[in-house]
């Protein structure tokens, strides 16, 4: 059993960080919501409709998975072509999402030919051409390295106030959760269970240097305490990013 008795709400536009060690369940909640998985006991509804009714939901994976045969342009078109718009929209939708990801001089660039930060730009780009209602991140910046995840996390909260989409976070890092959210959701080890919600009251737009402040540090060592009275600190979780 990956997840026990876990219960929450998201209200829409929000910012949710799910935090804590490997193997507690955070991808199972993602899967479920995304409709790759079905739950055993209880329900998942969005909008309070059942899953059979979802609404668009973009998924952005650990690893960018981009077709590599084709060019950063054409791996958005080919989520774009899902929709079956007129091709001037279609056109402009692509446009003005590699525009919003930075990614327009590099459109006819291969994913062989983009580094690990601009092709999960483009992984971020082809989730959100299709204008989904909720954004799901599988700790999409966990392989990068420190600079780069520092850097798309400021670019992924900047299209996140443009844009304002409901976003569902998983990370191992406390204080990216604590960077980038409204809430954190705080999970034990397996089987998970939700062990407390934490509402991050800093103001927006965040910055880096609000990492340096006491309020930031009591959010940080409040969420340690609490992944190291439920034993989970030994199961890869991490205080930095």
């Amino acid at each position: 059993m990956a997840l026990r008795d876990v219960s929450f709400e998201v209200v829409e536009n929000e910012f949710l960080c799910i935090l804590g060690p490997s193997g507690c369940g955070k991808s199972t909640i993602l899967n479920i919501l995304s409709g790759l998985e079905s739950v055993t006991a209880g329900e998942a509804t969005i909008q309070g409709r059942d899953r059979s009714s979802q609404p668009l939901i973009g998924y952005i994976f650990q690893e960018p998975r981009l077709l590599p045969w084709l060019t950063a342009a054409e791996n958005i078109k080919f989520a774009v072509d899902q929709l079956r718009l007129p091709q001037k929209e279609a056109e402009a939708r692509i446009r003005e999402s590699l525009e919003l990801v930075g990614l327009s001089k590099f459109s006819s660039a291969y994913p062989h030919e983009l580094s690990g930060g601009m092709q999960q730009r483009a992984s971020l780009c082809r989730a959100l051409v299709t204008d989904p209602q909720l954004l799901l991140m599988d700790e999409p910046f966990g392989a990068l390295d420190a600079m780069t995840r520092d850097e798309l996390d400021i670019e992924l909260l900047r299209i996140w106030e443009e844009r304002k989409k409901t976003v569902l976070f998983v990370t191992h890092s406390i204080q990216e959760a604590v960077f980038l959210s409204d809430l954190v959701f705080v999970m034990s080890a397996r089987p998970g269970r939700l062990i407390e919600t934490i509402a991050v009251d800093l103001p927006r737009p965040r910055t880096m240097e609000m990492m340096s402040t006491a309020k930031f540090g009591e959010y940080t060592l409040k969420i340690r305490a609490l992944l190291a009275a439920s034993g989970a600190l030994g199961s890869k979780t991490s205080s930095t990013m």
